[in-house]
């Protein structure tokens, strides 16, 4: 039964694509390459094992002799990527090692490619019950999906569905060595704690303790597809090309369904999602009024609230204080905020020579048909948010603005009377949806 299941898997994989077994040499992962070698011969794929090598115990050695051996007499070739895991992160030592291994797959896998996790069904119980014990939500409750694109690649766990005890038996029939991992025996590490006395207690009971955990978890999965279906409509209907939710909108909704869309517009903009707390102090605040200065920022990510919208963004760099530099008005731009690919002439084609810097307050600019105004104001009328002011760069010829940059856009917000720019039209030409209408006069 298992090697049609691995065959199936393998046969559903296109043809030529490569599939990497992740291979830690324990019973699961082994087992795991052993039936996949088997399968390539019926469905020829390019096949590969990847042994990632922790360095956290005497016993990794062993690990890794293993793995070769093994790969050896499956003629399956094998990359051993070594890793140094930081347990000073504050993620304890499994979550370090988690995200170092992860890490490291995605440095060895290509994206098009497959990689094969040796995860099974008591792995997925142990999850949701690690999930449930940590107050998680639906997402947290779902577990492990069977498949999902991870950056290009594509990441299954073909053995999800299958028991651990079916899996020992097949070992035991096809005469499979595999090491054992020390640590596993440790019960200060939480999921050998659920795993050794835990669950064995729940199925002394519930006999089919494990499987039921497991379908609460594909359940959960479920739940969370149609409410990702749900806050997606709703990010269509209330937010802007941006990413930004419009206030009036969210508050229309119900309070659980604004955790929801916010959640979503996070991870739809790459941001990690705000903790408890920090979204209810976020609700709390959608509010606060125009002149409120609303900022609540989380690691990674924080919210703004302006202008009746919201804006979940990632941390900005700031200017360097004093930073400046001289531009020609040709070669690329290069700030402390990246490389900008702009130009700025005179429009008398008469050579220049330009001084790039932050704001220093009070600036003035002569624009067309506008006369001498205030750099405070101009930005006002642009409907330029308050944190993006910030990081606005100010072109000189001698002490003189005579224009703005958004590094960020990679765009001008402003040209002063008698200069141009050959690339797109300013920003001010395109003002930022939801932003004021042009002054009067302009």
């Amino acid at each position: 039964m298992l090697q049609r299941l691995i065959d199936r898997a393998l046969a559903e994989t296109p043809p030529g694509r490569c599939v990497w077994v992740a291979l830690s040499g324990g019973l699961d992962s082994s087992l795991l390459l052993t039936l996949a070698a088997a399968a390539a011969h019926r469905h020829p794929r390019p096949l590969r094992a990847l042994h990632v090598h922790h360095g956290l115990q005497g016993a990794a050695a062993g690990f890794e002799r293993h793995c070769r051996r093994l790969c050896s007499r499956l003629g399956v070739p094998l990359s051993v990527e070594r890793i140094r895991v930081d347990v000073a992160s504050g993620q304890g030592i499994e979550g370090a090692a988690r995200e170092a291994r992860y890490a490291s797959f995605a440095g060895r896998v290509a994206p098009g490619e497959t990689l094969w996790l040796a995860q099974h069904r008591d792995d997925q119980a142990e999850t949701f019950l690690l999930a449930a014990l940590r107050g998680s939500g639906v997402r947290g409750l779902a577990g492990m999906t069977t498949g999902r694109d991870w950056g290009g690649r594509w990441l299954e766990r073909p053995l999800l569905d299958v028991a651990r005890s079916a899996l020992e038996t097949e070992a035991g029939r096809r005469g499979l060595a595999w090491v054992e991992d020390p640590s596993n025996d440790d019960e200060d590490l939480d999921r050998n704690f659920l795993r050794h006395t835990v669950m064995p207690s729940l199925t002394s009971r519930w006999p089919h303790a494990g499987a039921a955990l497991a379908r609460s978890a594909a359940l959960a999965g479920e739940a969370d597809a149609l409410l990702e279906d749900l806050a997606r409509l709703d990010l269509e209907r209330l937010g802007d090309a941006s990413g930004r939710l419009s206030v009036a909108g969210l508050e229309a909704l119900s309070v659980s369904r604004r955790r929801l869309l916010i959640r979503h517009a996070c991870r739809h903009r790459g941001l990690p999602t705000p903790p408890a707390r920090r979204l209810e102090t976020l609700l709390a605040q959608l509010n606060a009024g125009e002149a409120a200065e609303v900022r609540v920022a989380w690691p990674g990510a924080e919210a703004r609230v302006w202008r009746g919208r919201l804006h979940l963004l990632a941390p900005p760099e700031p200017l360097p204080a004093g930073w400046q530099a001289e531009w020609d008005g040709h070669s690329p731009l290069v700030t402390p905020l990246g490389e900008v690919q702009v130009s700025l002439g005179r429009a008398d084609d008469a050579s220049v020579r330009l001084w790039v810097g932050g704001r220093q307050g009070g600036e003035r600019l002569r624009l067309p048909g506008r006369g001498r105004r205030d750099l405070k104001r101009l930005l006002q009328e642009l409907g330029v948010p308050p944190w993006r002011r910030e990081r606005l760069l100010v072109v000189r010829e001698e002490a003189a603005p005579v224009a703005v940059l958004d590094p960020a856009e990679g765009a001008w917000l402003v040209l002063g009377e008698g200069w141009i720019s050959r690339d797109a039209a300013p920003a001010e030409d395109r003002r930022p949806a939801g932003s004021p209408p042009p002054a009067p006069g302009r």
